[in-house]
């Protein structure tokens, strides 16, 4: 596991992940799947929308989770 990638969801996280928080630990999983800290500019395209479309997924689960003793989910952010 990425070290680098926080648990984003109760009670590790007192509050709701924000849709930054969300989109950092998105780049980091592309970034250790890659193996590229920063991609070469004819890669840039496809990094970024790897990195949107695991940040939309990561929102999703999130808002759908059930953590029992942790505050209610509401709709992920920008939905």
């Amino acid at each position: 596991m990425c070290r680098s990638i926080k648990t984003l969801r109760p009670p590790a996280l007192p509050e709701e992940a924000t849709e930054d928080e969300i989109t950092a630990a998105a780049l980091q999983y592309v970034r250790k799947v890659s193996g590229f800290r920063a991609p070469a500019a004819h890669n840039r395209e496809v990094f970024d929308r790897a990195v949107a479309e695991i940040a939309e997924s990561t929102a999703r689960l999130l808002a759908g989770l059930d953590v029992r003793g942790g505050p209610a989910r509401r709709e992920p952010a920008g939905r």
